[in-house]
């Protein structure tokens, strides 16, 4: 099977190969060179890119932001993070990361990664998000129009 790069997986393309409930979105990409380390495996850090690049594709796709403009792009603060390695990627490996929002407060939300290879689980994820104000001190509610999409699509819950 051929896997699209770069593309919106959805959750009838993740099941096909073999990415379980309950994420429903998802993006395929290739292990490049300077991802690399010394030991000749991907990097730890570069696992947070990778989310942060699947994260802006998760937001255009639920109709969060388009991206398109400085105007129109939420400000977005990572409160936290946590990664769990689990099996190594090398140079050339086809890679799937698929997230979800599994729960939402007032002005956060809270997401989960997990990144696939051939299969296998290599490396889960939690992360916060908080939505800010402009002046990057405020925190903002987060707009109906987020809550809908992390509940209808992700069947997110409210944590109060």
């Amino acid at each position: 099977m051929t896997i699209p790069l770069l593309t919106s997986l959805a959750s009838a393309a993740l099941r096909d190969i073999g990415i379980p409930a309950p994420f429903t979105f998802g993006q395929a990409d290739r292990v490049r060179f300077h991802e690399l380390d010394v030991l000749n495996h991907v990097n730890n850090a570069r696992y947070l890119s990778w989310f942060e690049t699947f994260r802006i594709a998760y937001l255009r796709d639920y109709g969060i932001s388009t991206y398109s403009d400085i105007a129109s792009r939420p400000v977005l603060v990572l409160k936290s993070v946590a990664v769990d390695y689990k099996a190594p990627l090398h140079l050339e490996d086809i890679y799937i990361v698929a997230g979800r929002t599994r729960a939402f407060r007032n002005t956060s939300w809270t997401m989960e990664y997990g990144v696939w290879s051939e299969g296998r689980l290599c490396a889960t994820s939690t992360a916060v998000i908080v939505l800010m104000e402009a002046d990057l001190v405020t925190r903002k509610k987060l707009p109906d129009s987020y809550v809908k999409a992390f509940t209808g699509r992700d069947g997110a819950v409210y944590e109060g």
